[in-house]
């Protein structure tokens, strides 16, 4: 069994200082197998904001897959965002747009999906997916296989479709045909468990969808800070959020989902 610890929207700039030691203490002590972020390091992708994001990364266990979000380039800096978008997140954060973590159970793969002309909006495009297929393919069959993205494939009803990353129905057949297992993303700042069936009808395939809320920015739109912990293992994977909570001050879990693989669909089994 693998544990990979999912944050997202950290948003450093419009962070809340009080968690971030807490959170830091936490990750620590629940040694992950890998830590996640998937994107949104920053509010408004200047200089000061990537130090911080990145002084605060070196705190926690590694190995990490961390994505860029739309708010990893600029927006006001028209020069900067069309020409340059990622100058900073490469210098500060990472050079590689694809991180990859693989071991003897699971195969982590970053894509990232925030452009410059979409503005809050993602996207995928055809040579990520052709790269993706290529990774996935050399990777064991008994492997987990698992996508980190900023923007989501899937989301529950009660949110627009158009948050959905453009050109997802590509995305998903490409998925289905390398049994890509789970997909991890945030960028609603809203936690969400479940099954990409309902949306996607690709026969005999059901991805499990995992979204994070906002690790630790003060805009929560109605959610307590959260984040998710995933125990991954061959044909089970537990779902466990833990929340902020401020009586204690500390993060605690509030819910827990267990979903089991009958084939290459994902369902849920068990909810606590």
């Amino acid at each position: 069994m693998r544990t990979i610890v999912h944050l997202s929207d950290l948003h450093f700039g419009r962070v809340d200082q009080d968690l971030l030691r807490p959170l830091q203490e936490l990750v620590t002590r629940l040694a992950p197998d890998v830590v996640v972020v998937s994107g949104d390091l920053t509010q408004r992708a200047k200089t000061e904001e990537f130090k911080a994001a990145r002084a605060w990364l070196d705190t926690l266990p590694g190995p990490q897959i961390v994505v860029p979000g739309n708010h990893d380039i600029p927006l006001y800096n028209v020069a900067s965002r069309f020409l340059a978008p990622l100058r900073k997140y490469t210098r500060y954060v990472t050079l590689d747009l694809a991180p990859e973590y693989v071991d003897d159970e699971i195969a982590v793969l970053g894509i990232n999906t925030a452009r410059s002309l979409t503005f809050k909006d993602g996207r995928i495009n055809h040579e990520q997916i052709a790269q993706m297929k290529q990774r996935m393919s050399a990777v064991g069959p008994d492997h987990t296989r698992i996508i980190v993205t900023h923007h989501p494939f899937d989301l529950p009803d009660t949110f627009d479709k158009d948050d959905l990353v453009d050109r997802a129905p590509m995305a998903m057949q490409a998925f289905s045909e390398c049994g890509v297992d789970v997909l991890l993303a945030g960028h609603l700042h809203s936690s969400h468990a479940g099954n990409s069936a309902q949306r996607y009808k690709i026969s005999g395939y059901a991805a499990l969808v995992v979204q994070a809320g906002t690790a630790t920015s003060t805009r929560g739109r109605g959610e307590s800070n959260s984040f998710n912990v995933l125990r991954v293992a061959p044909d089970d994977v537990q779902v466990q959020r833990y929340s902020w909570i401020e009586g204690t001050a500390s993060f605690e879990p509030v819910h827990t989902e267990c979903f089991r693989r009958s084939g290459d669909t994902w369902s849920l089994a068990a909810e606590a």
